[in-house]
């Protein structure tokens, strides 16, 4: 352990018992993909994409819209929650972020965009989330607590904010890649 972290500070490891304790856990969480042992923000993403194309059916551009007003709204208050939970500024296992910043692209491109424009699109995503270049190591920079501290509102809105400027990478490069 760390020296600067207080012991009963120490990071907690996620879990389908934490999972069930909350709502705030089972959203942020990504309903149980975020717990995948391997790539849980990968898990997270094809999860998303799962429902936005399940969903997409019944749900009006207008809905979207109104449902990523509101999941962002409850995911930072998810977030806040489950990175407290866990002690954590940041923790993998949270997912949400990777959930909302990925079902903004898809209902942005869509139904322009068939499969293999959706899987182009998952791919740069999950590039510009997990490598971090510029602008989204930027982001994922400007809202860390202090280790040893509880994360607070700050930090759950950084879980968000830098998902939301590489959704925003993607959507660029997507753009250009179009327009071409």
């Amino acid at each position: 352990m760390s020296p600067d972290i207080a012991p009963d500070l120490a990071p907690l490891r996620p879990s389908w018992r934490l999972l069930l304790r909350s709502p705030a856990h089972w959203i942020s969480l990504g309903f149980g993909s975020g717990l995948s042992p391997v790539a849980p923000g990968t898990a997270g993403t094809l999860w998303a994409w799962v429902t936005f194309t399940l969903l997409d059916r019944w749900l009006s551009s207008d809905q979207w819209a109104t449902l990523l007003g509101l999941g962002l709204l409850v995911g930072w208050w998810a977030c806040t929650r489950t990175a407290q939970a866990l002690h954590t500024a940041d923790p993998g296992a949270i997912v949400w972020d990777e959930v909302i910043a990925f079902w903004l692209v898809l209902w942005l491109i869509t139904p322009m965009a068939g499969f293999w424009m959706q899987l182009f699109a998952f791919a740069l995503f999950r590039l510009f989330d997990a490598a971090k270049p510029g602008p989204v190591r930027w982001a994922d920079r400007l809202f860390k607590g202090t280790p040893g501290t509880l994360p607070g509102w700050a930090q759950g809105w950084g879980i968000l904010f830098d998902d939301l400027v590489a959704a925003l990478c993607t959507l660029l490069v997507l753009a250009v890649w179009v327009r071409w």
